[in-house]
């Protein structure tokens, strides 16, 4: 009877163990492979609903691909589900712990989250990778989370760095403006801003900033010019537009 019950385990054991199906042959693992091509191709298009699609039926395949992983995480990125999006960021490294670029996603999500300490850790990550080949972009991000944080010095550490990195990365200027006006600097603001329009004169987000610094010390009028161009370089209907919009009909009232 004891030999009997055993048996019926033994048994039990490789029926579970073979619940999983089996395993994709090469002509379904081609497929799979096309469709996270496809899924990827669609996320550089910001084809996010495509994307997800394509890389879903790739997944039922390609079950522990970290590329894969790491592409489907970004596509939930373009859908708001920055739950999922983290799920897939730490699938792809459970498979690939030195996968820098998953790494460097995770702490996007935890940036969207609002998780800054979180963040701050994985991105210092990111940083002791010695071959990233964009490091500008987790030193401009730590500037970020120390923004949001409150602490000012370090923002402003972060952000110098990716700019000595990578001068005139447009991110980076815009979160050293940002800073100024949060730690009630503003004439430091429109002393740096004047220097990056200067050599960049049509990019709106540097306008912007220009103008909420002028505002901060009480210079409407000059900063009306700065919303007009605002509005005029902003695609049509976007945040930064709209923003723009009210900012005028206000003067002008």
């Amino acid at each position: 009877m004891r030999i009997f019950l055993t048996m019926i385990c033994v048994g039990i054991l490789c029926l579970i163990g073979c619940m999983d199906g089996p395993k994709p042959d090469q002509t379904q693992i081609n497929v799979a492979r096309a469709e996270q091509s496809q899924g990827e191709s669609f996320l550089a298009q910001g084809n996010h609903t495509a994307a997800l699609s394509k890389l879903l039926e790739a997944k039922k395949v390609l079950k522990e691909d970290p590329f894969l992983l790491n592409s489907l995480g970004l596509a939930y990125m373009g859908k708001k589900r920055d739950d999922l999006a983290l799920e897939s960021f730490q699938a792809a490294l459970a498979q690939k712990p030195d996968f820098t670029e998953a790494i460097n996603n995770k702490g996007a999500v935890f940036m969207r989250m609002k998780r800054w300490d979180e963040a701050i850790a994985a991105f210092n990550q990111v940083l002791d990778d010695i071959l990233y080949p964009t490091p500008h972009f987790p030193l401009s991000n730590l500037g970020f989370a120390y923004l949001e944080k409150g602490d000012f010095a370090m923002a402003e550490v972060y952000f110098r760095k990716a700019l000595d990195m990578q001068p005139w990365y447009l991110t980076a200027s815009h979160g050293l403006a940002q800073m100024y006006m949060k730690s009630n600097r503003p004439e430091q603001a429109i002393k740096y801003l004047k220097v990056c329009l200067q050599r960049t004169p049509d990019v709106a987000i540097l306008h912007a900033d220009m103008a909420r610094a002028l505002e901060q010390q009480g210079h409407f009028h000059p900063a009306k010019a700065h919303w007009m161009k605002v509005a005029r370089l902003s695609p049509m209907r976007s945040a930064l537009a709209r923003e723009a919009e009210a900012k005028l009909m206000k003067i002008q009232n």
